[in-house]
């Protein structure tokens, strides 16, 4: 049996801190609406302390969803979670999420506090939370340059607390795959059945859907993501990225979430249409060129045989079909075909006047428009037409 994986999606959370990303109440609730279609397990409504928007938005999720776990973001302090805990007074299956860094380099240079004063406020903040709500979250901000056994006696002292689930992040995308699996092994095995262990990886050396499988194969159950990747800096791990790896090779890595995968490229599309950016075009699964083949080599084999160039079908992740770009770098097949579906059919000869033509001019562009295809193919028709009649 695969084990199950808990998708934690912040989209509207740090996903919308990234700049270019902030949504207004009613854009969260569109968005909202397709997370919940998509099938996650925590919706990150916002930040309640941040903005009044944020605040609101959290609210009007968890209203407009009372059958969805929403969770709201607080400081490890009174003010902070007793500001989520009010945005979720409506909610039928709150969460708070509290945290609080714990590296030597965050004690130091932000919070000016020492390990034990960190380690009282995490608890303090853990057992307000409680009061309000039964699923508390806390995170250990930067846990991945945290002392190891300060880490662990953090983790053993909010879980004593009430924390049901422990998030040890890897807030500036430092960590690599083995360390970070290393790591988390240790509070899996430290925390036992005691609580969840969580992650929560940036993506600033390119690592973080890496890192986050690294540390489901350790015993996290929990990962927490962003549609598209979005969030602080270089983003977050990518749910589309991780959601397929799991499907996509279940010889590898035998664990399964609740993601319903054709709702994939819409939500990417969805968010794409609400905030300032989208995907850059060679982004897995749902960049533009994801199922775009170009090189004649590729083309021949997809033609021949999907499966010799396309490792997942782009209908199970919502994108309507793949598609064959004509370049410089197209060979005959994919010509014929696409002459074929404009409503040309060419006999050989014919064919390679076309392609020759084709390639000279795709020399000299991006790429070749379905017009100028056309254009090619009737301009060599009716050539062999005037050739006949003469």
């Amino acid at each position: 049996m695969a084990e199950r994986i808990y998708i934690f999606d912040t989209t509207l959370r740090d996903g919308e801190q990234s700049p270019g990303c902030s949504m207004t109440v009613p854009e969260k609730l569109k968005m909202a609406a397709k997370l919940v279609d998509l099938g996650v397990d925590i919706l990150e409504a916002g930040f309640p302390i941040a903005s009044d928007g944020d605040f609101e938005a959290v609210g009007a999720v968890a209203r407009e969803f009372p059958w969805v776990n929403v969770a709201a973001l607080a400081r490890s302090n009174k003010m902070d979670v007793e500001r989520a805990a009010q945005s979720l007074k409506n909610a039928k299956r709150p969460r708070i999420h509290t945290f609080i860094a714990t590296s030597d380099i965050h004690l130091k240079h932000k919070l000016k506090k020492s390990r034990q004063q960190v380690l009282d406020e995490a608890v303090a903040a853990v057992t307000l939370a409680r009061s309000y709500v039964d699923d508390v979250e806390f995170s250990a901000e930067d846990a991945t340059r945290t002392d190891w056994d300060y880490l662990e006696e953090v983790s053993k002292a909010v879980v004593a607390a009430g924390a049901r689930t422990v998030n040890l992040p890897d807030t500036v995308g430092f960590s690599v795959p083995d360390e970070y699996g290393a790591m988390i092994g240790r509070m899996v095995k430290a925390l036992g059945n005691t609580a969840i262990v969580s992650v929560h990886c940036h993506d600033d050396l390119g690592l973080a859907v890496a890192n986050s499988l690294a540390a489901v194969q350790n015993g996290a159950r929990q990962i927490e993501c962003t549609i598209n990747g979005i969030g602080e800096r270089a983003g977050n791990a990518a749910l589309e990225e991780i959601v397929m790896a799991f499907n996509t090779r279940r010889d590898r890595l035998p664990y399964e979430t609740k993601i319903v995968t054709e709702h994939l490229f819409p939500a990417s599309q969805l968010l794409t249409s609400i905030i300032t950016f989208g995907p850059q075009p060679n982004k897995a699964i749902v960049g533009e060129n994801a199922f775009a083949h170009e090189a004649g080599i590729h083309q021949d084999g997809f033609l021949k045989e999907r499966t010799t160039y396309e490792i997942i079908d782009p209908h199970s992740v919502g994108v309507p079909e793949s598609k064959l770009i004509l370049g410089k770098h197209s060979g005959r097949h994919a010509l014929t075909k696409r002459c074929e579906d404009l409503g040309f059919l060419l006999n050989r000869e014919q064919l390679d006047i076309v392609y020759q033509r084709f390639t000279t001019m795709a020399d000299r562009k991006k790429g070749m428009r379905n017009d100028e295809i056309s254009a090619l193919a009737r301009e060599v028709l009716e050539d062999s037409k005037a050739a006949r009649a003469s």
